[in-house]
Formats: structure tokens, sequence, C-alpha cells
């Protein structure tokens, strides 16, 4: 594991420098390296869960940072657009998403929801970094963008209740009733973290701070960002990654603020190369040769269906032209909620095994075609 570990971080950084020598992302590089690694990676099983384990990590640790520095009143400013254009932006990448499922992957009505909801939901940790990479984050474009994605979070957390009830062809009154179990968690997770999350937070690192040991305080940052987002996970049903990203945001509102942020982004921003260099690992390319049809349809309805319905819905909603022409392009590609999805619906016999290879190349193609659009 050892070896793979560093494997990883020298292929990723080698690759990385040398898209950046070619005026690309550094995420390009880091992506070609898990595609060099994957087919050499000893071990399969425990090596890729190992790294799949770390990438998630990243992807918490980047929406810890976001969180950091977003305010509740950015959100509360852009609610208007963000919550209907997510809502209409989802249904019609859905809605191209079952199309292709039924139609090039012979899929039931149900499982064609199952694979249209993966091409419909953008990866988080991508566009943040995109956006960021482009200077773009902290302005009106980052705000609204964010908005979105955190809406299209919540909508996941629903979408994992409801994977289960389409496989099994549960009656309507237990899915509902499943949905108003996820609503009331969600509910008591943010009452828990406005309620007591605000204030023992910012105590315990005030605390740590005054100690004067700055590894201490790091790892107090670490153990609030991630303590948070298991907790989130295991006791409220919600997504390790959103539980981080409202961590960041009470710790955000403290005095100890920008010294956590400080401490918090370089671990980010090594864990989220990881987290790029996982995305290549999972590309087989015998998934890909077996549908090749399906996986170009694929990549079209994410960057259709997400980037082009987000502009169109923007534009209707009157978004300034060129913030709109920013958010749709920085949130056009799917990742890490895509693959989750994905994985809770073969493990449920919703899905085949091989819609892997069709969402894998939609991914990869789009957290390519990112970046340069954005």
């Amino acid at each position: 594991m050892l070896a793979t570990i560093v494997a990883c971080i020298l292929l990723a950084f080698i690759l990385g420098s040398l898209a950046r020598l070619l005026r690309l992302p550094a995420l390009i590089g880091y992506i070609a390296a898990g595609i060099v690694i994957g087919p050499w990676l000893p071990g399969s099983l425990a090596e890729r869960g190992m790294v799949s384990a770390m990438a998630e990590i990243g992807v918490a640790l980047l929406l810890f940072g976001v969180g950091l520095h977003f305010k509740p009143a950015d959100l509360l400013a852009v609610w208007r657009v963000a919550v209907p254009g997510a809502v209409l932006q989802i249904a019609l990448a859905l809605g191209l998403g079952a199309l292709v499922g039924q139609g090039l992957l012979d899929l039931s009505p149900g499982a064609s929801i199952a694979f249209g909801l993966a091409l419909a939901i953008s990866s988080t940790a991508v566009a943040t970094r995109a956006l960021e990479e482009r200077g773009k984050l902290g302005g009106p474009p980052g705000r609204l963008a964010l908005g979105w994605l955190v809406m299209q979070d919540l909508v996941v957390v629903f979408a994992l209740v409801l994977l289960p009830a389409l496989a099994g062809g549960g009656d309507g009154q237990g899915v509902v009733l499943d949905i108003g179990k996820a609503a009331a968690s969600l509910i008591a997770f943010a009452l828990v973290m406005v309620l007591a999350g605000r204030r023992a937070l910012p105590w315990a690192l005030v605390r740590v701070a005054r100690g004067g040991s700055r590894e201490l305080f790091t790892l107090a940052v670490l153990a609030a960002a991630l303590g948070v987002a298991v907790l989130a996970s295991s006791l409220f049903g919600v997504s390790f990654a959103l539980g981080a990203f409202f961590a960041g945001i009470v710790l955000g509102e403290s005095d100890v603020g920008h010294q956590a942020a400080a401490e918090a982004t370089p671990l980010a921003r090594i864990f989220s190369a990881i987290f790029f260099v996982s995305v290549g690992l999972l590309l087989d390319l015998s998934l890909v040769a077996a549908e090749l049809l399906a996986a170009l349809a694929s990549v079209v309805v994410v960057l259709v269906g997400i980037g082009g319905g987000a502009l169109a819905v923007m534009l209707a909603f009157r978004v300034p032209p060129r913030i709109a022409l920013v958010v749709a392009a920085g949130i056009a590609q799917i990742g890490e909620f895509s693959f989750l999805l994905t994985e809770v619906a073969i493990r449920h016999g919703l899905l085949p095994d091989g819609v892997r290879g069709p969402i894998l190349v939609a991914a990869v193609a789009s957290i390519i075609a990112t970046p340069p659009c954005c």
C-alpha cells in the first residue's frame, strides 16, 4: 500500500507539472496519472479501496475549505436562482440520461432514472477547484455556483433514499415515508450545527490555539472537519462531503476561521489531487469498449444536460450572460456523487455493472473539458 501512495503522488507530480508546462490545469495531469497507474496497480481491491478512501477525505477537506470562505448570506442571496435552477437542470439532464439508458443500454424505466440521475449531478470538488484556479470562486459566479452545487448535494441525499425503493419496487407510501425521514434527518443535522456546532467547534479550536502548538491546532482542524463529516454521514444520513462543508461554514464565522483555513488548505490540495488520481484509476478501458456509443452519448448528456441546461435556466432567470457562462461551464461535469449513486444502484441490483463504463467516460471527459471552459 505504501508503494501505491508513493506512485500516486510521484506520478501526479510529474504529469501535473507536465500539464502546467502545456498550459493545462494540473488536475488533467492527475487524472492521467491514475489512468497510467491503473493497469499496473497491485492488490487490486485493497489498493484501490485505500486510494478511494483517501480521495473521499480529499473531497471532504476541499469542501471544508470552501465552507470556511463561504457565508450563509451568500447562499441566501442566490437561492431564488440556485434552488429552482438546480432542480430544473437536474430534471433536464436526468431525462436525457434516461433516454440514453433505455435506447442504448436497454435499461428498465427505474434503472434509466437512476442512470440519468448519475449523469445530472455535478462534481463539487471539480467545480470549486476549477473556479478557484480561475479566480472566480469568491465573486458572483462562485457564489451562484456554490448555491447550485449545495442544492444538487441535497438532491443526492434524497436520491440515496429513493434508489433502494426503485430497486425493490416499494409502494408509494413507503417511499414518501423514507423521503420524510431523510428531510427530518437533514433538518436535525442543520439544527445541531446551528445550535451547538457554531458554539462548540469555535470554542474548542480557540482553546487549542491558545496552547501555542501549531501541530495540535492542525490536528484539531482536521478532527473538526472529518469528525463532523462522519457524524453527518453515520447519524443523519447526510453525505460525508456535505457534512464537512457545513463544518467549514460554522468555523468560517469564528475568530479562528482564517487560521483554520491556512492550516487546512495545504492538506486539502494534497488529498484532492489524490481524488483526481482515483478518477483515472477507475477508468476501465474494457468497459468503455463494450459500450462505446453509450459512453459518447453520456458525455453529450453531461455537457448539454448540465452545462447547456444550467445556462438556459440562468438566462431565463435574467442572470447576466457572462456570469451564467462561467457558472454553466464550471459545473458541466460529473464526479464523486455520480460514482456514489452508481455504486448504490448497482449494489441494490437496480443497475448492471456495465453502466460503469459510460459513466466513468462521461466523468473523465467532462472533468478534462471543465477547466479550459470556465
